[in-house]
């Protein structure tokens, strides 16, 4: 299985190489230049690899919800390649790849600016990752609390509001990590499983998940 993943819903350009149960990977911090970067880290990695573009069995890319610009970037880069190539695409949550694997509840919570935060939450069982909350946009103040406790909460959203939702979860969270980010590592690593199990899609019905409609207040808003 050898699979590419992709991801651009923050600040960060990552891409990720899935080889048979080994993971290489390029991220950087891109700020607006996720355009530039994406395709020549493909091409480092195919490189390193010594594979063409053509020995893919799938591409995978973060779905969102993120920079409305960002997800778009990862979406189009994955169905050029899968039209290209022939190749069928999986698309992953970006919150869900806040997790690691080891991790059994995770509550992911992503900076949506304007005073917003994206929010999502899974929990690991015996069938295999289920969805508690889906992928909302919302306060700080206001996040849905998902039942019981032993939560894990990563992501930008905890660096830059955690007083708001530490108030909001109390006890419910045993650990909190504000740096963490998507990376197109894990990424990979849930597409495969999805791969895997069938979830993967025709390159035409990839589509990013924006989850808010708005991209900016109004200047009377603000």
């Amino acid at each position: 299985m050898k699979l590419l993943a992709l991801e651009t819903a923050t600040e960060y350009c990552s891409a990720a190489l899935w080889l048979d149960g080994q993971v290489i990977e390029r991220s950087v911090l891109a700020g607006q230049r996720h355009s530039s970067m994406l395709l020549p880290q493909c091409r480092e990695l195919l490189a390193e690899a010594g594979l063409a573009f053509s020995a893919i069995d799938a591409v995978a890319f973060g779905q969102g919800p993120g920079s409305f610009t960002g997800v778009r970037i990862a979406c189009s880069v994955a169905q050029g390649l899968a039209f290209g190539h022939g190749l069928p695409v999986v698309a992953v949550s970006s919150l869900r790849a806040l997790g690691q694997k080891d991790e059994r509840r995770l509550l992911a919570c992503q900076d949506a600016r304007m005073g917003e935060v994206y929010v999502a939450a899974w929990q690991q069982e015996v069938t295999g990752w289920q969805m508690l909350v889906s992928p909302t946009v919302c306060a700080a103040t206001e996040i849905p609390l998902p039942e019981g406790d032993g939560w894990i909460g990563c992501g930008s959203g905890f660096a830059v509001y955690g007083e708001n939702l530490r108030a909001r979860l109390g006890s419910k969270t045993v650990q909190v990590d504000g740096a963490r980010y998507p990376r197109a590592s894990r990424l990979a690593e849930l597409a495969v499983d999805e791969f895997m199990a069938g979830r993967h899609i025709d390159p035409a019905d990839a589509v990013p998940l924006y989850v808010r409609n708005r991209v900016a207040l109004k200047i009377s808003e603000r």
